[in-house]
């Protein structure tokens, strides 16, 4: 599926990173997939944290992300922390 973009909430920042909620339906292998969230790379920079909160068959899980590059138009990659 794809990012649903008002479903990414930021929550706290510093101005150094940031800390982001996004909840999906969506298995977190494929919310951590690279380019999943290129629709709101202007909102993202690297070392922003994501709390991902999403599916596996039905139960709910939890991840953390870390944003490891995000700049401009460029692809945003991120690597999950669990």
């Amino acid at each position: 599926m794809a990012l649903t973009a008002a479903n990414l909430k930021l929550i706290a920042g510093s101005g150094d990173s940031n800390l982001f909620m996004y909840q999906s339906a969506d298995a977190v292998a494929t919310v951590a997939g690279s380019g999943y969230f290129n629709s709101v790379t202007n909102n993202l920079k690297q070392f922003d944290i994501i709390i991902c909160v999403g599916s596996t068959g039905g139960t709910a899980t939890v991840d953390v992300l870390t944003v490891s590059s995000a700049t401009g138009a460029a692809t945003v990659t991120t690597t999950n922390g669990t």
